[in-house]
């Protein structure tokens, strides 16, 4: 369950959505101190979070599941679709294409159980 934008920047495209939240561009995702990203919708907020990784010519986002909650299809759906959604509405110039995993990959967390 990964994020994958396939860009010649990948380092640059990370710093660029970082810039757009930290200005106030993009109000549905915030990062903290460990660079993770959350869905910040109250009834999305904390339920999961994105871990980014630099790959050749990749930024990868890698799904990291509360370990309090149950990840569900929804929650699952839903962060990924719309991490990808806010990458093309502010940060479009910056990559070539983004797709979701989707199965888990070996450097996604997911937590099954309750």
């Amino acid at each position: 369950m990964a994020v994958n934008l396939a860009t010649s920047d990948p380092k640059g495209l990370l710093a660029a959505f970082k810039k757009a939240i930290d200005q106030g561009h993009v109000v549905t995702w915030s990062y903290d101190k460990d660079g993770d990203f959350t869905h910040t919708p109250e009834q999305w907020k904390n339920q999961a979070w994105f871990r980014p990784s630099i790959s050749d010519g990749y930024l990868i986002m890698n799904f990291v599941a509360n370990n309090k909650v149950r990840t569900t299809k929804t929650v699952y759906g839903v962060y990924h679709g719309r991490f990808i959604e806010s990458m093309l509405t502010h940060c479009d110039q910056l990559f070539t294409s983004g797709s979701a995993t989707a199965m888990p990959t070996n450097r996604d967390y997911i937590r099954s159980a309750a």
